[in-house]
């Protein structure tokens, strides 16, 4: 039985939504922990080295919990739900420090959301492309709902690209005709708050109507 086109197009929203938040993260955290906050550009390159070694644990690790994960609901489906909603939490907590925090207090603040956020996102990301063989049989399926995907994911990863910089003045309050530049920090956390609950909302596209047909074994 072929895919139909609601279940193709739900999975792609997921890799939108899902893509959106990565981009947001790899492409703005720098500049808003660095330019914004005014943390030294050398502790957060540690940080982020930090975080990558920890990801050579963690993805692998989530990859064993997956495969040994069996629920009413699949395999996969659980997983993405705990992930997406971790996740888009840690997302806004990451772009709205507290302003009182400063010194070691914003470096601890900043390193464990930082870290937490990664590892949310694999709880997420994991199960999330690892599904495609549990929802069809037909490996020509398999191989369009890759491509929506991919072709999706790219389109998720443009977004906050083109979008990010314009809006996070705007929502911090900026006016041109009065000269107003608006606050960065603020027009961060309401930009990170429009993400996550998009976020939220095409996973959660993805759940309900994407379901897990075919019975995967593999080996851990």
């Amino acid at each position: 039985m072929k895919l139909g086109a609601k279940v193709k197009a739900s999975y792609g929203i997921g890799a939108v939504g899902k893509d959106i938040v990565y981009a947001l993260v790899s492409g703005f955290l720098m500049y808003y922990y660095n330019t914004v906050l005014g943390i030294s550009a050398t502790f957060i390159g540690v940080l982020f080295m930090v975080a990558r070694i920890f990801d050579a644990i963690n993805d692998p690790f989530m990859g064993v919990v997956v495969e040994k994960t069996n629920t009413r609901f699949g395999k996969f489906r659980p997983w993405l739900l705990i992930g997406t909603m971790v996740n888009a939490v840690i997302l806004f907590l990451m772009f709205a420090v507290p302003r009182g925090l400063e010194g070691t207090s914003l470096l601890i603040y900043v390193s464990v959301a930082y870290i937490l956020w990664g590892m949310t996102y694999t709880i997420m990301d994991i199960p999330y492309w690892s599904m495609i063989p549990a929802i069809t049989e037909s490996g020509k399926d398999r191989e369009n709902i890759s491509v929506i995907a991919r072709s999706c994911a790219g389109v998720g990863f443009a977004v906050p690209t083109a979008l990010t910089m314009a809006l996070v003045p705007v929502l911090g309050g900026a006016n041109k005709a009065q000269n107003i530049p608006g606050d960065e920090r603020t027009g961060f956390m309401w930009f990170a708050l429009c993400v996550a609950i998009f976020f939220v909302v095409a996973l959660s596209i993805t759940i309900v109507n994407v379901k897990e047909k075919v019975k995967v074994n593999q080996k851990t």
